[in-house]
């Protein structure tokens, strides 16, 4: 079993397709099915099902294309290391949209100062993108809130957010110097996307006390989302530091919900089986050494 068998394998699975794979290759599909069955004879398994002319992986399969992603990666890092002068060292960062829109931007400015050199590419997305992209090798690390589902993860908390409710400063709450649970009842919600009621902790309260909301405004844009409070279209969900500006400027209102503090931390992740290069210890470091972390475990009904 060799570096070559494990991109090929590789390559065959993201393609999904014998024939794709030698072309992305440049390689015959002979070539491309010889060692796959090569892989297969070295480890007495089957890899892929074929059916209907298709190829499937099988659960053998997932358990080594996990490992093999992340032995091709670190082939790659020890290649890179070993030209470093040659080449320009790459950092991919994963973070979600809260960390993307307050935070991302001075981490990046130090990570220049400190090393001018690394060039850092950043994607934003929401927290489950950021973690599968982690898990797939598609980023180096994340930043990321919330709940982290995955046992492959190894998660290092830089820091705390808060999660709170918000209206426009029109509405007819904003003026409440406590809001309980009950008063929510009915009221039209602006909601980021669906399915997030397992990363969004006040959702999970509403949840488990039976509060309806009337969901009549769903976006993944953060400025859409502002803008339809603004406008006083509704209630929504928010990290503290998000609406920070708006809530100083009297656009937004932080609703003082009674008797609930929702706080979560925000996240560091790798792979652990990832090689942690340079670059990312130095991110690490960053986050350690300009982040001020306090636990404080949220207050929930």
């Amino acid at each position: 079993m060799t570096i070559r068998h494990l991109k090929i394998f590789t390559e065959v699975a993201d393609a999904g397709s014998m024939s794709l794979a030698a072309k992305r290759l440049h390689i015959s599909q002979p070539s491309v099915s010889q060692a796959v069955a090569e892989l297969e004879r070295y480890y007495g398994i089957k890899l892929f099902e074929r059916l209907s002319q298709k190829i499937y992986l099988t659960e053998e399969g997932e358990l080594m294309l996990s490992f093999s992603r992340h032995i091709l990666d670190s082939f790659d890092q020890m290649e890179e290391a070993v030209d470093h002068a040659a080449k320009k060292t790459i950092l991919r960062i994963g973070c979600s949209v809260s960390v993307g829109t307050c935070l991302i931007n001075d981490i990046l400015d130090k990570a220049e100062q400190k090393n001018p050199a690394c060039e850092i590419r950043v994607v934003v997305a929401n927290s489950s993108d950021i973690e599968q992209a982690v898990l797939c090798n598609e980023v180096d690390l994340g930043i990321v809130e919330g709940i982290i589902k995955s046992k492959e993860l190894l998660v290092t908390p830089v820091c705390e957010d808060e999660l709170v409710v918000v209206c426009g400063k029109n509405h007819e709450l904003a003026r409440k110097k406590s809001v309980i649970l009950q008063q929510l009842k009915g009221q039209n919600y602006i909601s980021r996307e669906s399915g997030s009621t397992q990363r969004n902790q006040i959702e999970k309260i509403f949840e488990d006390q039976g509060l309806l909301l009337k969901k009549t405004f769903c976006s993944t844009n953060t400025e859409a989302i502002k803008n339809a409070v603004i406008k006083g279209r509704g209630i929504a969900i928010f990290s503290k530091m998000v609406v920070e500006k708006e809530c100083e400027e009297g656009k937004i209102v932080i609703l003082p919900l009674e008797g609930i503090t929702v706080k979560r931390n925000i996240n560091m992740v790798i792979h652990r089986n990832k090689f942690v290069s340079a670059g990312i210890e130095m991110i690490k470091e960053i986050l350690l050494e300009d982040t001020a972390y306090y636990f404080s475990p949220p207050h929930t009904l």
